[in-house]
């Protein structure tokens, strides 16, 4: 999921990232396929803590660092 994230343009992203379910859904999908492909514990931590309800909180947080740096915030 985190291919397809990519490849959707920067108004999607945003799109997609400010609207509140389908934020957390987004970040589910883009944050586990991230840690699987790195394979670092950070990672890992990181989709566990966006796994949770506090994860909508993130979402918010990489709607803003997406707009303003392109990419996921600690997801380049």
């Amino acid at each position: 999921m985190e291919k397809w994230f990519e490849k959707q343009s920067r108004l999607v992203q945003i799109l997609l990232l400010l609207i509140p379910v389908v934020n957390w859904i987004v970040e589910i999908g883009v944050r586990w396929s991230h840690a699987l492909r790195k394979g670092s514990l950070f990672k890992y931590i990181l989709a566990i803590l966006v796994t949770i309800p506090s994860g909508i909180v993130i979402g918010w947080l990489d709607c803003l660092w997406c707009l303003l740096f392109k990419h996921l915030f600690l997801c380049d």
